[in-house]
């Protein structure tokens, strides 16, 4: 698994390039996840809403754009389209207005499947309907680190949005080209952040964030311990401890900021190495302390419910979880800030780079208006619009520059330093699911009390079964 990390060193366009530069060795996140009073499930990120609409009340306020180029794809006005989505969230309420509005503009129809929650199981589900051949999907969601993997089962978009690929920042574009087919167009980019309670912070007398691991310890419990007086379901930092791929995401960034490096280097497993048994030692120590019992079984929905609700000081999520927890109905409304997770002295902060694509099924009996679909969704005018409403990070380098994104996502400018961590496809292709179990379930397997350097020696055994 090459995991290879690349240093955020001034935001705007050129920062975001250098977000993205090691796409073509990773996976995609978040990414952001989804969820509002419900549990979501996905490492790589699904934004969602901070307070749940009500029956016929939407959480977004913004009008979203009009379909560009309606007046060409009305040639396909009544097909069935059948496209997995966000799963909860800001992410869904956003699919379900663009969608309305798609179809309004028109008049293809479109069926919204909400995916799993958890992006593993997402995978899975994909995997059964290609492997049946099955036209039950039109338009789907990829990781980005899957298209490698679905390559075979997606069509060509290079010949009906090639032109509009051009746009999109290269290396994405290049992550989701496999044999020389354009397999999945970019729709938004993300990575880990640390976010924090501002108020609470200056109640306990700290003028900035945590810097080191070990900042970040005392400081949440100094306040967890002052909080239990009124609320004695406070708790100090939450994160996605679930055996998933969230727990892949945050495993790889405590590694790397405790320099154990990347789990796979130059086609050499090096998982079982002293920074990596300490990182993992170090998280084990978190629970039933400074974070909850039960943060084992946590996703970022999880997290985020616990941490907007106003019951947790610190928060490792993606930046979704920054415009759900500034809605007009968060309890935490102005009182949140993220910055770049934590690291031991003389290490960097790293975040593990999540993101997600469009792609339309090679089974699906409506290519031509699916790619109509694709197109309106990863449009510049479409991700001006998740951008500015729900904290997705653009993927087109123009929509980047925008002055309403650029103000609407303020904690970009605090990710300078951080160390992008992409995650290992390039290195496994289509088994890189395998290898992410593989760790992702040893790092469960330290949580929940095993030693580190006994799991971390099986997890080397497994990594490389998975690479022959």
């Amino acid at each position: 698994m090459d995991v290879r990390q690349h240093d955020l060193r001034a935001w705007g366009a050129t920062a975001l390039l250098l977000l993205v530069a090691g796409l073509s060795a990773c996976r995609g996140d978040k990414s952001p996840p989804a969820g509002e009073s419900r549990p979501r499930g996905d490492a790589a990120t699904t934004a969602t809403a901070a307070v749940a609409a009500a029956p016929g009340e939407t959480a977004i306020k913004a009008k979203p754009p009009a379909v560009p180029n309606a007046a060409e794809a009305k040639k396909y006005a009544g097909a069935k389209l059948k496209y997995y989505s966000e799963p909860v969230g800001v992410g869904a309420e956003l699919d379900r207005v663009m969608v309305q509005q798609f179809q309004k503009d028109t008049g293809i129809e479109v069926t919204i499947i909400p995916r799993p929650k958890d992006a593993t199981e997402t995978y899975s589900v994909y995997q059964r309907l290609f492997q049946a051949q099955s036209g039950d999907v039109d338009v789907l969601m990829l990781d980005v680190i899957w298209p490698g993997a679905f390559a075979q089962n997606l069509v060509d978009l290079r010949e009906k949005l090639g032109e509009a690929a051009k746009q999109h920042v290269e290396s994405i574009v290049q992550n989701n080209t496999i044999d020389g087919k354009l397999v999945a167009m970019p729709w938004f980019t993300d990575f880990g952040l640390l976010y924090y309670r501002t108020d609470l912070l200056q109640k306990y007398g700290y003028s900035k964030p945590p810097e080191t691991w070990d900042e970040l310890e005392q400081m949440a419990k100094k306040i967890q311990d002052g909080e239990r007086a009124a609320n004695p379901n406070f708790i100090g930092f939450v994160w996605q401890g679930k055996a998933y791929e969230g727990l892949t995401c945050n495993a790889l960034e405590w590694i790397a900021s405790h320099g154990g490096g990347a789990i796979i280097e130059d086609g050499k497993i090096t998982v079982n190495n002293p920074g990596a048994q300490k990182a993992l030692a170090r998280a084990r120590g978190w629970i039933g302390s400074i974070s909850p019992a039960g943060v084992t079984s946590y996703e970022e929905e999880d997290a985020r419910n616990t941490f907007q609700g106003g019951n947790a000081a610190f928060m490792r999520n993606w930046p979704y979880a920054y415009a759900a927890g500034n809605a007009d109905k968060s309890p935490i409304k102005g009182k949140l800030a993220a910055a770049p997770l934590p690291h031991e002295p003389g290490q960097k902060s790293a975040g593990t780079i999540g993101g997600w694509q469009l792609a339309v099924s090679k089974f699906s009996p409506q290519k031509d208006a699916a790619i109509e679909l694709v197109r309106y969704l990863t449009s510049p005018e479409g991700q001006k619009f998740r951008a500015t409403a729900g904290s997705f990070i653009p993927t087109i380098r123009s929509v980047q520059q925008d002055p309403e994104v650029v103000k609407s996502m303020p904690f970009l400018a605090s990710a300078k330093d951080i160390a992008l961590v992409a995650r290992p496809s390039n290195r496994t292709g289509a088994r890189y699911n395998e290898a992410s179990i593989a760790f992702f379930q040893g790092a469960s397997e330290v949580l929940q009390g095993k030693e580190p350097k006994q799991v971390l020696g099986q997890v080397e055994q497994r990594l490389t079964r998975a690479l022959r």
